[in-house]
């Protein structure tokens, strides 16, 4: 697994991460400390690359910086065109993009990164119509899949696993009970965000991380209060909204206004 690196960080993989960026012509001093100039490499680098430029480097630097393909991977661009439609600074969907998302929405594999979620299939099970008997066998026959209670996550792409088998049980509530993405919006959602059915959303969601931050806008969208917290910058509101109850023991509101501050600092010092 590919180490996140930001400022603070030391080891050898900072030091391999500075030579492949003075290597590829940035001006960066070679050095196992990740200091605020690395990261105005690593920026200069991604802007170069057309990724986020968000100073961090994980998964999709490293992969730029290895030449790999990049065609799936969200663009600087494509926050921005998001910022102008929810009419919101691209600092703070910036700061959104570090603490909400998973910070990126494909496998290696090129699978898109879900969570199954077993208590949401019982539920939708039930929602489209299958009988309450025969989701009570089902529950008993593959607890994991099927359950009244949150849990039996496996992470990774065993969770895309774990979908595939409960969609043998019933597709359509396997593919609503699965977050999907890089902002694990949660399937169930397809017709309040105005697709025509969740296949339709979990197309999308296969295409590329700019559609999957298109999911994300819609979802915003969808809900007015949530919308009008990001547009405020109002951190503990937007948290309350977007995590739940649980927002204050994750610091859900802190993290994100430490990062908005960040994110305007460092477009300051760009501009300046």
């Amino acid at each position: 697994m590919t180490d996140i690196l930001i400022i603070g960080s030391k080891g050898d993989a900072v030091l391999a991460l500075t030579h492949r960026l003075k290597n590829a012509g940035y001006k960066v001093t070679v050095s196992d400390d990740f200091t605020a100039d690395t990261r105005s490499a690593v920026q200069a680098f991604q802007r170069d690359s057309h990724l986020v430029e968000d100073g961090i480097a994980g998964p999709k630097t490293m992969a730029a910086l290895n030449g790999n393909n990049t065609a799936k991977l969200l663009r600087h661009s494509d926050l921005e065109v998001a910022a102008t439609e929810l009419e919101c600074e691209v600092a703070a969907l910036m700061a959104v993009n570090q603490v909400e998302s998973r910070g990126r929405g494909f496998h290696s594999s090129g699978e898109p990164i879900i969570l199954f979620e077993r208590h949401i299939m019982r539920r939708r099970m039930l929602h489209n119509g299958i009988e309450a008997d025969a989701v009570g066998i089902a529950e008993h026959k593959w607890p994991e899949l099927v359950n009244r209670k949150p849990g039996g996550y496996k992470g990774g792409q065993t969770e895309n696993y774990r979908l595939k088998i409960a969609c043998e049980i019933h597709e359509q509530s396997a593919l609503e009970s699965a977050s999907w993405g890089q902002f694990q919006i949660m399937g169930f959602h397809w017709e309040s965000l105005g697709f025509t059915s969740i296949y339709a959303l979990v197309e999308y969601m296969k295409e590329s991380e700019a559609l999957q931050l298109q999911v994300f806008v819609r979802f915003i969208k969808a809900d007015p209060d949530l919308h009008q917290a990001l547009k405020d910058k109002n951190w503990q509101a937007f948290a309350r909204r977007y995590n739940g109850k649980a927002y204050k023991k994750n610091r859900y509101d802190e993290k994100l206004a430490a990062a908005y501050t960040a994110y305007t600092a460092a477009q300051e010092a760009i501009d300046a």
